[in-house]
């Protein structure tokens, strides 16, 4: 009889799930330096609210059904539901309705967390991501819309684009209200899911948003899609109407004066600019960049959207009858950090220890001296923990890039000269261990 093998667990993660590594991490905390920068000077409170909200507070992205595990990640406890954010603009809607009486108004937050959603990733495009957003909440004027859209372009520019790398594109949603009324849709599920389709127009071009719109679409993968269900003349109304050059809203009209007012011109109207979600009740923004980057199939492709945002003046009053008009924008920190590694160089310094090489285990307390030594004067340093001989010791040093290593054995310790050896140039150094310090700093 052969024995059962233990099943062992996968190694692989979950589709739309990623590992970063230590270079992407340092850009991202470069990046969020810059925006915690510009948040205090805009004048900003930071904010943090949990991952997990109860289901019916995000409702808008669950399905009329048992489980609500659509488009969103979500398990029972006691008798209610609880889902993990999927974006951080509901919670913050939350958060004012519960602190409506303290919290001054206008309320001015930016934020920065991870969110999660449950859909069919992509390129680019994952099942959880760091985001950042920046909110005002019981501001009436579209000052506040203008100044999300200059200040997002400030960031950007500080973390290293040019004007030319990007654009604010911009738009209404009273457009397509307007249109809906039009072809005369009344049915609330069958409007999302218009919209929804049109918010691809982008990323999948008009021919297969036209499936989207009517009957619905397979994709490459063969996963259907289910459509909108519109009458192809009523398509067609809004193919023509959002192609054409229409005229500019109200609200719109409005904001591109205050662009003015600010100096600020890196905008573009563009009425195909929908936004898929539901809340969006006036103007809408998309920050796009236009540059190539390359997939991880090495094709260069258009990078695009990296955030957006609008109005949303009715989101807070789902939570009570709350005064409490909002305009908000968020960016993918991940997919901007993404597109930035490959637009420009960075050189962050990625800080690699000093390894104290272990030539004899009972001269441990000399080690840690050394060490302690080191640490005082803020040089990254470490004693080999692993186990093994002198050659092992180096190849460890040498992987992860150590600038050089201390050997400190009998001879060195009766001498009080610890020998530093440089791992670029291979060159060894008879030191006191008062010069320690200043040999290293001449290195690194």
């Amino acid at each position: 009889m052969t024995k059962d093998k233990k099943n062992k667990p996968s190694k692989e993660l979950p589709i739309g799930f990623v590992d970063r590594k230590e270079k992407e991490l340092l850009v991202r905390d470069f990046i969020i330096s810059n925006i915690r920068e510009i948040m205090i000077k805009y004048g900003f409170q930071y904010l943090e609210t949990p991952s997990f909200e109860y289901s019916d507070s995000i409702g808008k992205f669950l399905p009329d059904k048992d489980r609500p595990d659509e488009g969103v990640f979500s398990f029972k406890d006691d008798s209610k539901w609880l889902s993990l954010r999927y974006d951080l603009t509901a919670p913050l809607a939350r958060y004012v309705a519960k602190n409506y009486l303290e919290i001054p108004k206008p309320f001015k937050r930016y934020q920065l967390g991870t969110v999660w959603r449950n859909e069919k990733p992509g390129p680019g495009r994952f099942r959880e991501f760091l985001q950042f957003d920046a909110d005002f909440v019981g501001a009436k004027s579209l000052q506040a819309d203008a100044e999300l859209c200059v200040m997002i372009s400030e960031i950007l520019e500080k973390s290293g684009l040019t004007k030319s790398d990007y654009i604010i594109k911009i738009s209404s949603r009273k457009i397509t209200e307007s249109l809906f009324k039009k072809i005369n849709i009344k049915d609330n599920d069958q409007k999302l899911t218009a919209l929804r389709a049109l918010d691809k127009i982008e990323r999948l071009g008009w021919e297969e948003v036209k499936k989207l719109l009517g009957e619905g679409r397979k994709d490459k993968s063969g996963d259907f899609t289910r459509g909108a269900k519109l009458k192809a003349k009523d398509i067609e109304t809004i193919e023509e109407t959002l192609k054409k050059k229409i005229p500019e809203t109200e609200d719109l009209v409005e904001i591109f004066k205050i662009f003015k007012d600010y100096n600020f011109n890196n905008f573009e109207f563009d009425p195909s600019i929908i936004r898929g979600l539901e809340y969006y009740t006036g103007a809408i923004f998309e920050v796009n960049l236009k540059f190539d980057v390359t997939n991880n199939k090495g094709q260069a492709i258009q990078f695009g959207s990296i955030g957006g945002g609008g109005r949303y003046d009715n989101l807070v009053n789902n939570f009570g009858n709350y005064d409490a008009p909002a305009t908000g924008i968020s960016i993918g920190l991940d997919r901007l950090v993404y597109a930035l590694m490959q637009k420009k160089e960075f050189k962050v310094k990625q800080s690699k220890p000093v390894v104290i090489c272990v030539i004899d285990k009972n001269l441990m307390k000399e080690y840690i001296n050394v060490q302690a030594i080191l640490r005082n004067a803020d040089v990254s340093s470490e004693i080999y923990s692993g186990e093994g001989k002198l050659k092992k010791q180096m190849e460890y040093a040498n992987k992860i890039k150590s600038p050089a290593v201390i050997l400190y054995g009998e001879n060195e310790i009766k001498s009080g000269k610890p020998t530093l050896r440089n791992l670029s140039s291979g060159k060894e150094l008879s030191i006191e261990i008062k010069e320690l310090v200043n040999e290293i700093k001449k290195i690194i």
